[in-house]
């Protein structure tokens, strides 16, 4: 029988890496970009890495304003968010090959928003096949390379194409 391990997970489960405060505030103030997976920084939002993807190549578009609405957000905001995840999608199609994408906005804790007071773009990357069976009797999800790796390779990619 093989194991397969995911450590990170349990962090995760337990809420010991729950960060206290707004990540989508406090991490880029902190100006650590590498350390905290953030991507790119634009006029009025960035993009970071989720530290608990879906899939690889879970990034997330927010706003440097802490605004809990996505119906709050200027149209700068909402512009610059968008056109942002469109370059993100064509980054992700180029070096992942994806054949499809969730883009979501959980609006609130009910909806599934773990930092409910700061609005985010989700984009996930799809592939075929990629919802399995660990997920759903193992709770666990298995990435092929870690964040860092993933980091690196479309922190250059990105730069390579501004």
């Amino acid at each position: 029988m093989e194991h397969l391990f995911a450590p990170w997970r349990m962090a995760y489960i337990a809420g010991a890496d729950k960060q206290e405060g707004c990540i989508f505030c406090d991490f880029p103030a902190e100006q650590n970009d590498e350390k905290r997976l953030i991507l790119v920084r634009k006029e009025q939002v960035f993009v970071m890495f989720n530290a608990f993807p879906y899939n690889p190549g879970h990034l997330m578009v927010a706003p440097y304003r802490h605004v809990a609405g996505y119906e709050d957000l200027t149209e700068e905001e909402l512009l610059e968010m968008h056109v942002t995840a469109q370059k993100c999608i064509r980054l992700i199609k180029s070096l992942m090959k994806p054949q499809g994408f969730n883009l979501g906005v959980n609006i609130g804790k009910t909806a599934g928003a773990g930092f409910a007071g700061h609005v985010h773009l989700h984009l996930v990357p799809r592939w075929d096949g990629d919802t399995n069976f660990m997920p759903v009797t193992a709770g666990v999800r298995v990435l092929p390379e870690s964040l860092e790796e993933t980091y690196g390779k479309f922190k250059k990619a990105w730069e390579d194409h501004e």
